[in-house]
C-alpha cells in the first residue's frame, strides 16, 4: 500500500503529480488548524508544509501517525519543534536549493535601494525627466567600496557575499559563531555589524530566538546613509521600528520581500518612496523550484526507505 501524506499548502502542479505517483496524498488544506484537516488525515505519515505556515502541537498531535515533516522551503519558524521532538517526529526542509535565487535577489534588493531603481523608473514614467542637463535624480553612492553586512553567513548569507565581493564591496557578518574558513570581517554582535555596515543584508534562518534582532536600537546604528535588505523572514526585524526609522530619516532606505504579518504588508510601508517592497518572492526562480521540489521528493523517499534525510533538521 503507498503511504499517506497531507499536504497543507498548495504544492506545485508538477510536485503533486509526482507525489501521486508514490503516495496517497490528502490537502491542500484551507489552513493549518485542525478544523481543515479532511477526511483520512490520521493515517497520514507525512505533513508537508510551508515553514511560514503553523505546525503546532495540537496540529501535531491530530496525525496520530505522524512521523515526518518536510518543509518546501528552508524555513522552519512555523514548526513547533520542541513538541515534533518529543513526539519522535523527524523534520526536513530544501536545505540549500534555493540558496543561489535568495542570494542574487537579495543583491538585486541591495541595488534597488541602495541606487534608487524603483524611484527612477516612477521618474521617468511620470515624465519628470527633462534631460540631464536640466533635472535628474539627486545622486546616490556606488556599491563599490561600501560595507556590506550580512546577518546570518549560512548557505544564503555566504552566497550574498560572495556576490557583493563581484561588486567590489567589503563584506563583515554576524552569525552564532565565527566561521574561520570565511575570509571576511567577523562581528561577535549585530549591533556592532549594523553600527559598521553601509548596507544591512537580513539572511538568518528566522526563529522565536531572534524575533525583532534587527529593532530600533540595530536600526539606529545603521544610520541615515544605511540600507536595510530582509530576505530572512519578517519575524526578525520590527516592523514598527522600521516603519519609523524610514519615515523619520533614521535610516536612508530598505528592500524588503518578507514581511512581520503575510501576506499583510503594513500601509505605512507601502506609503514610504524610499522602501522597494516585493512579494516573497526570492526563491521563485525556475531552477530553484525544481530543486526544492527534487529535495523534498528525495526527503520522502529516503524517510520511507528507513535512510537519513537529504536535507535533514535538527531537532
Amino acid at each position: 500500500m503507498k503511504p499517506t501524506i497531507l499536504m497543507v499548502p498548495r504544492m506545485p502542479d508538477a510536485l503533486v503529480e509526482r507525489l501521486h505517483e508514490s503516495y496517497v496524498v490528502l490537502g491542500p488544506m484551507e489552513h493549518s488548524t485542525i478544523d481543515a484537516l479532511p477526511a483520512g488525515a490520521s493515517e497520514a505519515e507525512a505533513l508537508l508544509t510551508m515553514g511560514s505556515l503553523s505546525t503546532d502541537a495540537t496540529l501535531i498531535d491530530a496525525l496520530p501517525k505522524l512521523r515526518l515533516i518536510c518543509c518546501y522551503g528552508t524555513g522552519i519558524e512555523g514548526v513547533d519543534r520542541v513538541h515534533a521532538k518529543a513526539r519522535g517526529i523527524v523534520l526536513g526542509n530544501a536545505g540549500e536549493a534555493n540558496a543561489a535565487s535568495v542570494a542574487e535577489f537579495a543583491m538585486g534588493l541591495v541595488l534597488a535601494t541602495a541606487r534608487r531603481i524603483p524611484q527612477a523608473d516612477r521618474y521617468v514614467r511620470a515624465g519628470r525627466w527633462q534631460g540631464n542637463s536640466v533635472q535628474r535624480m539627486p545622486s546616490v553612492p556606488g556599491l563599490a567600496g561600501r560595507r556590506l553586512g550580512i546577518y546570518g553567513l549560512g548557505a544564503i548569507g555566504s552566497r550574498i557575499a560572495r556576490r557583493a565581493e563581484a561588486f567590489e564591496m567589503e563584506v563583515g557578518y554576524h552569525n552564532r559563531s565565527r566561521r574561520s574558513e570565511m575570509p571576511y570581517l567577523y562581528h561577535d554582535t549585530l549591533l556592532g555589524l549594523a553600527a559598521w555596515a553601509d548596507i544591512l543584508v537580513v539572511s538568518a534562518r528566522a526563529s522565536a530566538d531572534n524575533r525583532h534582532a534587527v529593532d530600533a536600537a540595530v536600526l539606529k546604528a545603521l544610520g541615515p546613509s544605511g540600507h536595510l535588505v530582509n530576505i530572512s523572514r519578517g519575524i526578525a526585524v520590527d516592523e514598527d521600528a522600521l516603519c519609523t526609522a524610514l519615515e523619520t530619516g533614521v535610516i536612508a532606505g530598505a528592500g524588503l520581500d518578507v514581511y512581520e504579518n503575510e501576506p499583510h504588508v503594513s500601509d505605512r510601508l507601502k506609503a514610504l518612496d524610499n522602501v522597494v517592497l516585493t512579494p516573497h518572492i526570492a526563491a521563485a526562480s525556475h531552477s530553484a523550484q525544481a530543486a526544492q521540489q527534487e529535495v523534498m521528493l528525495g526527503n520522502l523517499q529516503a524517510f520511507f526507505a528507513g535512510r537519513q534525510l537529504l536535507s535533514p533538521v535538527p531537532l
